[in-house]
């Protein structure tokens, strides 16, 4: 090797720390603040049952469900006066003997509040599949990104990240009266 190239080399291992300084964030500055996040404990629980049954007779359930955990990240928006939320939400989900075949569809919802008003609701549809010989399965929605806007006097906090799961009304009813809070 001809000592010009190896000096080009050097020269551009030593200025890469440089560069890709320029990309990171300032030293003394902090990431944004991120959004409280919460389980809505009235529909952390699902219960399913056989269509046309009436009460809840465990032989008639066909799939039931826990909320178990939800997880966040944020950082700084693409956008000045944003912040980018990424959040996953997890669940146990358990098959009854009702349930017919291995496959199940939940819809889970997550909702962006501020104070008592929800700014925004989606809801997710997750699949879980059963293997066979097992009645407990782990499942959860892929990221879901979210931009909240921010100001010099609102940070990413005064928001709330909920999820649960999206109940009918008898089924919201039915936990209620269990005493979920």
């Amino acid at each position: 090797m001809s000592f010009l190239p190896r000096r080009l080399i050097c020269a551009a291992l030593l200025g890469a720390p440089l560069l890709m300084s320029a990309c990171a964030p300032d030293a003394n500055q902090f990431p944004p603040a991120c959004p409280g996040t919460a389980l809505l404990g009235p529909t952390a629980d699902v219960a399913i049952y056989r269509p046309g049954t009436k009460g809840q007779d465990l032989t008639a359930l066909m799939l039931a469900g826990r909320m178990e955990t939800i997880q966040g990240k944020c950082q700084p928006g693409e956008k000045k006066g944003t912040v980018a939320a990424t959040v996953v939400v997890g669940a146990v989900l358990t098959r009854g003997p009702a349930m017919p075949g291995n496959e199940a569809r939940v819809p889970i919802f997550i909702a962006v509040t501020q104070g008592d008003r929800i700014l925004d609701k989606r809801i997710y549809a997750v699949d879980a599949v059963f293997p066979s010989n097992v009645d407990r399965v782990t499942v959860s929605t892929p990221p879901v990104n979210m931009v909240l806007p921010v100001t010099p006097t609102k940070s990413a906090a005064a928001y709330v990240i909920m999820a649960g799961f999206q109940l009918t009304r008898d089924q919201l009813a039915a936990n209620r009266a269990r005493g979920a809070q």
